[in-house]
């Protein structure tokens, strides 16, 4: 019929790409017992856009995790504008960001992006994206309150490197779309190591719409190469957290992620 089931074991060995290669790393705490499903035939989505890429989607409550090309649902990529998410968090925690109407001033700079070329607040910021501003939280973290706070979230492979403004955006920080789904759980669960008041703030940001009685929370991130859309859908008390990543070499092709997703998200009957 299309799909397959296994039991995947507590701790799972992923393939992780480094240097153009794959090597096999260790899943830690947040890749529990469950119920995983392959569907191969939602492969065909991807497909038909001439994209190669993975979907994942794990059902909180039932702990049933579906993939559409599984092998490399598991291979870590850097995570570009999705680490926005837990950045987000990361600077409230640490006292590097106020809240999310903060507002951040613009330098006067040429940016490739019109849209930052402005006075924003954080959570303006976040809507469209806005790598400087970011870049700007990056410099009041730190890389020690980086480190500390990745391998307290136990976020993708944890590294931050030396490049404190781009370890998101070029590596060497690299996390998986089950990865995704994982850290996304907790989030979405108020269970991160983190305050109720942080959880909140990063909740009300990334909600992007309601329909059916359906809640939205998303967002997109792209890293020149690797194209992102992650997130989840609140449906009563049911949370279904999910992550598409493609192959993705021009901007022109940016559309097509929340279009992948949300087909795929359709054909599972999630939203």
């Amino acid at each position: 019929m299309g799909r397959s089931i296994v039991r995947t074991p507590s701790r799972r060995e992923v393939l992780c790409g480094t240097g153009g290669g794959l090597v096999a790393i260790s899943i830690g705490a947040r890749a529990s017992a469950g119920e995983t499903v392959a569907r191969e035939d939602l492969a065909s989505i991807l497909q038909e856009t001439g994209l190669v890429g993975t979907f994942a989607a794990l059902d909180v409550a039932a702990n049933r995790l579906t993939l559409v090309n599984a092998e490399r649902a598991k291979v870590r990529f850097v995570p570009a504008s999705t680490f926005k998410i837990p950045n987000t968090l990361i600077a409230i925690e640490t006292g590097a960001l106020r809240d999310a109407d903060e507002m951040f001033r613009y330098d006067g700079k040429s940016r490739p992006v019109k849209a930052w070329e402005r006075d924003m607040t954080l959570r303006e910021a976040i809507a469209v994206s806005n790598v400087p501003v970011y870049q700007e939280l990056a410099r009041r973290i730190g890389l020690a309150n980086y480190r500390a706070w990745l391998d307290r979230l136990d976020y993708g492979n944890r590294e931050t490197g030396m490049a404190l403004e781009r370890f998101w955006l070029d590596g060497p920080l690299a996390i998986s779309a089950v990865e995704q789904v994982q850290f996304l759980a907790l989030l979405a669960q108020g269970r991160l190591p983190a305050s109720a008041r942080s959880h909140a703030i990063v909740r009300d940001i990334i909600r992007n719409e309601e329909k059916d009685g359906r809640v939205l929370f998303a967002k997109t991130g792209w890293s020149g190469k690797i194209g992102w859309w992650t997130g989840w859908i609140e449906h009563g008390d049911r949370i279904t957290t999910f992550a598409l990543s493609i192959d993705m070499a021009a901007a022109a092709e940016a559309p097509k992620r929340i279009d992948l997703g949300k087909a795929l998200l359709a054909r599972l009957d999630l939203y």
